[in-house]
């Protein structure tokens, strides 16, 4: 039987009274790698900011309905468990921001806030996170540089070590390969596919490309409406809606 790690029941998401999101109903599968597609302005994002309740931060943003994570509506939460939430949903952006220090304090500072830990704890746990990343033999020598000094690619994937060092149980990527070359989008794409196992994957992406790939499982949204939902080989073989076929034969985009 399939188990879901996070569930929508009638969403809406408004911003200055606009809505931006329409009834979103969806089930995403747990460990597996949810692909959510469709055209620019769709809502792809202000879904995935709706998952760690990032979308409260800006001003005139209205959120109705249900947000099931681990059988609790998150929605109903108050504002001291808002971090218990984030900490479940690690978040990979568009755009990597490595934090203002070394390579080590970019791994261990989310740890250092949420758990108490000897040195010697610390550091396996950077040599673990940066060895899931696929990073550590590239920078074991010089930890104690500024991440800044890496390449963007490289950057990409500290914020993805980063990410899992506090164990969330979720992994948000917005777009996390849109600012990359292929080779370091390649990476992150097989990063991904290996942590999918530990981690649910949900993937916002503009490229249908990718989605094949790496998808296991695919929500459309088309004008803030989902559209089609369901296991990635049936969406892409057997299109039911309209929409669907027409976004797939790229009559719309």
């Amino acid at each position: 039987m399939e188990t879901y790690q996070i569930e929508t029941k009638n969403l809406f998401v408004y911003y200055h009274d606009k809505d931006i999101l329409k009834d979103i109903n969806i089930k995403i599968p747990a460990k597996q790698l949810t692909a959510v597609i469709g055209p620019s302005g769709c809502g792809k994002t202000t879904l995935l900011k709706s998952f760690n309740r990032l979308l409260e931060i800006q001003e005139d943003v209205r959120v109705t309905g249900e947000i099931i994570v681990d059988g609790e509506n998150i929605l109903e939460h108050k504002g001291s468990e808002v971090p218990d939430i984030r900490k479940k949903m690690g978040l990979l952006s568009q755009k990597p921001y490595p934090l203002p220090m070394s390579i080590f304090e970019n791994i261990a500072y989310g740890v250092r806030i949420h758990q108490k830990k000897t040195k010697e704890e610390l550091a396996k746990i950077v040599e673990y996170c940066l060895q899931e990343a696929g990073l550590w033999n590239e920078v074991k020598d010089r930890l104690h540089d500024p991440a800044s000094r890496l390449s963007l690619g490289q950057q990409q994937r500290l914020c993805l070590a980063r990410a899992i060092a506090v164990q969330p149980e979720v992994l948000l990527c917005d777009e996390p390969t849109s600012a990359l070359d292929p080779i370091s989008a390649q990476q992150i794409e097989k990063l991904l596919l290996k942590l999918k196992k530990d981690y649910t994957v949900i993937l916002v992406t503009h490229t249908l490309r990718q989605a094949k790939r790496v998808a296991d499982y695919i929500i459309f949204l088309y004008f803030g409406m989902v559209i089609e939902q369901g296991p990635a080989d049936e969406f892409f073989s057997n299109p039911k809606s309209p929409e669907t076929k027409a976004y797939l034969s790229g009559e719309i985009s």
